[in-house]
């Protein structure tokens, strides 16, 4: 099959524009997904470079746009690399495109300008593209928990593609006889690599748009899992969860305990204060709650100012001690609430399967049987199920 130079640096350079505009569109429609204004430019300044380089396919050529080609694309690069790290962490290195982008500047300025040589000059930057798609390969091929896994690795997969592209380019023009290369020359390096890089845009694009589709899927899903003052498990997630370990604990022969919550004299609270603050007031017993509980219990807001936290492989004894550390810890939260010092304290009911069974909702009302029994005896203490 003949391959042209030509359609094939064509074919890189439309996709990569096409591919800018299409985040872009993405990106207006995606809220606050982070990384997505990245991938744009990065594409845009990629499909640029092609199209600088493409006007050099034919004699004579400009050297200043060939260097304004390759730095294009050491741009590009750098801002795919920063949207993967800004779309992972929220957090990127700003400067990172600019200084890859005067490295390949100042490289193609020398071999262009100063000391011309072609050979050379196609070895630096083909190693410098190959260490930016490395890394952006690097990044994304990570341990993470599906869906999101697939597209991490199929976009890393297809970056490590491209780095194998540039590699092996740089690797046939240093085995090549001395000034035989040329981006003019109709050799099988240039139509054969382009080949492949049109093919593996094509995978970035598609690779991109999944992990956007996977990110705002994900943020949906936890939106309609979640409560939207609080951030806690809302009550529908916390009944899927204790069906789940109450099936395990069915096999395993493990227990299960359950803390019911309960924010004392909140009415008092929302008529002197207004709903504001009792607003604030559950937010901050789910901010204290969170840090207070382990990695792998589940705490939900049960309903109005109540709460509950599901404690796998967990007794009622254990389950005290953990519930009166939170208790002591949400006492003595200080909020201050429009100038004013605003105290707070709750009553914690606490159950398990050896006593009330794993049927959820027997636990739930043990729990809520020993929170009310806590009420009674003065509130701002924890009371046993079986006690």
């Amino acid at each position: 099959m003949n391959l042209d130079s030509r359609t094939m640096m064509v074919m890189i350079s439309a996709l990569s524009l096409l591919f800018s505009g299409l985040l872009t569109l993405a990106g207006l429609h995606a809220g606050n997904t982070r990384g997505v204004r990245h991938w744009a430019m990065g594409s845009l300044c990629i499909g640029l470079g092609l199209g600088f380089s493409y006007t050099q396919l034919a004699l004579p050529g400009s050297t200043w746009v060939l260097i304004l080609g390759a730095t294009f694309m050491a741009a590009g690069i750098g801002l795919q690399f920063n949207g993967i790290q800004t779309f992972k962490t929220g957090y990127c290195n700003k400067y990172l495109p600019w200084l890859l982008a005067g490295l390949v500047f100042a490289q193609n300025l020398w071999f262009v300008v100063l000391q011309p040589h072609v050979h050379d000059r196609v070895i630096a930057n083909s190693l410098v593209f190959a260490l930016g798609n490395a890394a952006c390969a690097r990044a994304l091929l990570i341990r993470i928990e599906q869906p999101l896994r697939t597209a991490y690795w199929f976009t890393g997969a297809s970056f490590a593609v491209v780095t194998a592209m540039f590699l092996a380019r740089a690797t046939m023009v240093f085995l090549a006889p001395p000034n035989t290369y040329s981006l003019y020359s109709q050799n099988l390096i240039n139509p054969v690599t382009l080949f492949i890089g049109s093919m593996a845009q094509m995978c970035l694009a598609f690779g991109l748009v999944l992990m956007l589709n996977y990110r705002l899927a994900s943020d949906l899903q936890k939106l309609a899992s979640s409560d939207g003052l609080t951030g806690a498990l809302n009550r529908r997630s916390l009944e899927q969860e204790a069906a789940r370990l109450s099936a395990r604990c069915t096999r395993t022969g493990d227990t299960l305990a359950v803390m019911m919550i309960d924010v004392d004299h909140f009415k008092s609270i929302n008529d002197r204060y207004g709903h504001p603050a009792g607003d604030e007031v559950l937010r901050r017993l789910a901010t204290v709650a969170q840090k207070t509980i382990r990695s792998d219990d589940y705490f939900a807001r049960y309903g109005g100012e109540e709460f509950c936290i599901l404690l796998p492989s967990t007794i009622e004894k254990d389950a005290w001690t953990l519930a009166d550390r939170l208790r002591q810890t949400y006492a003595a939260t200080v909020m201050e609430f429009d100038g004013e010092i605003l105290l707070s304290t709750i009553s914690i009911g606490v159950s398990d399967s050896i006593h009330a069974g794993l049927e959820f909702n027997a636990l739930i009302a043990a729990a809520d049987q020993a929170m009310y029994r806590a009420k009674q005896e003065g509130r701002n203490r924890v009371v046993m199920y079986s006690a």
